[in-house]
């Protein structure tokens, strides 16, 4: 494979020299590179492999490439010696392939491809490698100001690109810093093909989905028994605390008898948002809540523990924002336990060896590897204490399966189910809530400890592919401590 590699220079000419020393260790025989200077340089033309020339803001990609594999490099960055090698031969199908670097001594281990999240974040940095295929996609204009070409270069790839892989594997040390939020920014609105508004959230850049005008009804069905000072809380919450317009609220009834709650219930009916279903059967999660989203009359649900608690007035906007997007089944919330620690930042399948709550009791304002609890992205799943779904995806996978997950692992084969028919299930912090975990039911011992274990047994016969890689979690990372720490 021909690959023509560029080199952006600046004036430290030993940091060139270490980025055209890795070159010339490459084990891949078929590399050509440009060095591109901020002015006209001399150089010594000591390798024919090697040509340098003044950065022009109105040459074309194709003129500098022509028909070959592009990789982009920045003076200092120092590829390992099989580095091209390994792209050329791992990149297979995709036309655009991507592995993981050292960055100021620091590994960044990338997830497999994550669009979302490479497109407010570029965490896939470099190295990597794009096929004539892709390049030949591109618009044959002007390659624009140095300073904007890399992340303009990005952008357009990530749109263009048919099949994207990634090599878990650190091929180089780089050097740079991300560009600012509002550079990024402008320039995903530059090249944007969607229909989200780029905004700045927390100093990185978010995107804001649209949402229909008139809002659609969104149905949040509760699963409740007993306990009045939850379903005063939650219900308050959602009722009178929460800004969406179009509000539905089902309550799940799991046979209370505790009278206050059964007056609370009555005062609720005065509320004609509120619809009361009564599940007189022993407690089972998943038919509980498809007796919720059969009674619910909206077109996007919510699925909400009972022990959660509002903290934010936009919370619901945010998910319905997620939820109403072609690509997206399942939207998942940020979880906070009461003393303000991670409760929810996703579920990574295989954590703990069946699935778990990545960061679980780290501080709230944790930002994650490469900074993704920052940005909405992609996840393998997501708690249903808070989920929100189109309805219309909810009944096309069959709901929550509530013979062989009646408590346990319901949620996380929820949303891989939704994986396995083409829908992506979302995780974002603009929805940040309270939750409790479980204070109504209780821990798993004696026998609901064996019932837990029998779910455990099924989920890791249904999902055992699953459980050996989850796609948005590097494979060098712990799948025992819940903190993304080094294996």
């Amino acid at each position: 494979m021909a690959i023509r590699v560029l080199v952006l220079a600046d004036a430290d000419s030993k940091s060139l020299a270490a980025t055209l020393g890795s070159l010339r260790a490459q084990s891949h025989p078929g590399w050509r590179a440009v060095v591109l200077h901020e002015a006209p340089h001399q150089a010594a033309l000591d390798d024919p492999r090697i040509a340098h020339a003044p950065w022009r803001d109105d040459r074309s990609l194709r003129d500098l490439v022509g028909d070959a594999s592009l990789c982009l490099l920045r003076a200092g960055d120092r590829l390992v010696s099989e580095a091209l090698g390994l792209l050329a031969t791992e990149i297979g199908q995709a036309d655009l392939i991507y592995a993981d670097e050292l960055r100021d001594g620091a590994p960044r281990l990338k997830p497999d491809w994550s669009p979302d999240l490479a497109r407010v974040t570029g965490y896939q940095g470099r190295p990597w490698l794009a096929a004539p295929a892709l390049l030949a996609r591109l618009p044959d204009g002007p390659v624009g100001p140095r300073e904007t070409f890399p992340l303009a270069l990005d952008l357009m790839l990530e749109q263009a690109a048919a099949g994207v892989a990634h090599l878990p594997r650190v091929l180089a040390e780089t050097v740079g810093a991300d560009p600012d939020a509002a550079a990024r920014a402008d320039l995903v609105i530059q090249h944007r093909t969607a229909v989200a508004e780029p905004m700045i959230r927390d100093r990185v850049v978010d995107l804001l989905w649209p949402l229909p005008d008139p809002a659609p009804r969104v149905s949040i069905v509760i699963p409740s028994r007993d306990r009045l000072d939850l379903i005063e809380r939650v219900c308050g919450g959602v009722l009178h605390e929460t800004a969406y317009p179009a509000i539905e609220c089902v309550i799940v009834d799991n046979g209370s008898t505790d009278p206050a709650v059964l007056a609370h219930y009555d005062a609720l009916r005065r509320d004609p948002r509120v619809t009361i279903v009564a599940y007189d059967a022993p407690f089972n999660f998943s038919a509980m809540v498809n007796a919720g989203v059969a009674a619910a009359t909206g077109s996007v649900v919510v699925l909400l523990n009972n022990d959660v608690a509002v903290l934010r007035p936009d919370w619901l906007d945010a998910m319905v924002r997620q939820a109403l997007r072609p690509k997206v089944g399942a939207v998942g919330a940020k979880l906070l336990y009461a003393d303000g620690t991670l409760q929810h930042a996703g579920v990574v399948v295989g954590l703990g060896g069946r699935a778990g709550h990545i960061l679980r009791k780290r501080p709230g304002d944790t930002t994650g590897h490469l900074g993704r609890l920052r940005v909405a992205h992609e996840v393998s799943a997501v708690t249903a204490a808070c989920l929100a779904v189109s309805r219309e995806n909810y009944l096309a996978v069959g709901g929550f399966d509530a013979e062989a997950f009646p408590v346990d692992f319901n949620d996380v084969d929820f949303c891989l189910r939704l994986g396995a028919t083409g829908r992506k299930t979302m995780w974002t912090p603009a929805a940040t809530l309270a939750h409790l975990e479980s204070v109504s039911r209780g821990p798993s011992v004696g026998v609901k400890r064996v019932r837990f274990e029998q779910e455990a047994a099924r989920f890791a016969e249904r999902w055992r592919d699953a459980i050996r890689h989850d796609p948005y979690y590097h494979p060098g990372l712990s799948l025992t401590t819940f903190g993304e720490d080094l294996e």
